[in-house]
Formats: structure tokens, C-alpha cells, sequence
């Protein structure tokens, strides 16, 4: 069962994650041998680089099984979507789109003036 709350808080600040310093912060489990989390990182890391809102935290599911299965993340990429409050915005398994993944950070951060969406 995945944690929620303060269970969850727990656990990403047990990873270093603290999202009281972005509007957004992203959270991606992945592996080294992981095309679709390469992919990800790739796109995320160029949102962030936009956006001074965005903070993006990569996790190595291997070297963090205890992290992994507390909340419960059975494949890679595996997304976390945080609000500065520590709310959990949602989740995702599985590589996002490039155009959905723009469309929350969007939702969320904004695009920087001049920067095409």
C-alpha cells in the first residue's frame, strides 16, 4: 500500500526531496538501464533549465530499495508530481509524453517569458 501524508513526506525527505523550494517538484525513479527514464530525465531536465520553478529529483530505484518499496514502485520510470506544500499532485508509471509532461509543469510552474510552450 502506498504511503500518503506524513508517510509519504517521510519518505521523499528521507531522499533529500524537499519541495518547499520549487513551485514543482518532480520526483523520477529510474534505473541505469532504463531507456524511457533516460528519455524522461532528458525532458525534464530541459523544462527545468526554462523554468526556475521546476525542480526535478532523480532517484536510483536500485540504491534505494527500502524508498522503493515503501512507495510501492513496481516499474521505471516512476513519476512523483509535488506541490510546494508537500502535497502529492499525482503519480505516473510509465514514461509521459512530452506534451503531457509540458502541460502539468505548465499547469503548475508556467513557462518563462519568451519560451515556447
Amino acid at each position: 500500500m502506498e504511503p500518503t501524508g506524513a508517510a509519504l513526506r517521510a519518505v521523499l525527505d528521507g531522499l533529500g526531496v524537499r519541495p518547499a523550494e520549487a513551485d514543482l517538484t518532480v520526483v523520477q525513479f529510474s534505473t541505469a538501464f532504463c531507456r524511457p527514464c533516460r528519455a524522461t530525465r532528458l525532458r525534464l531536465e530541459q523544462l527545468a533549465a526554462t523554468r526556475p520553478g521546476l525542480r526535478c529529483v532523480h532517484v536510483d530505484a536500485e540504491s534505494h530499495l527500502d524508498a522503493v518499496r515503501q512507495l510501492d514502485v513496481r516499474s521505471t520510470p516512476t513519476l512523483f508530481y509535488l506541490h510546494r506544500d508537500g502535497r502529492l499532485l499525482g503519480r505516473r508509471t510509465g514514461a509521459p509524453r512530452a506534451g503531457e509532461l509540458t502541460a502539468l509543469v505548465e499547469a503548475h510552474v508556467g513557462a518563462r517569458d519568451g519560451e515556447p510552450l
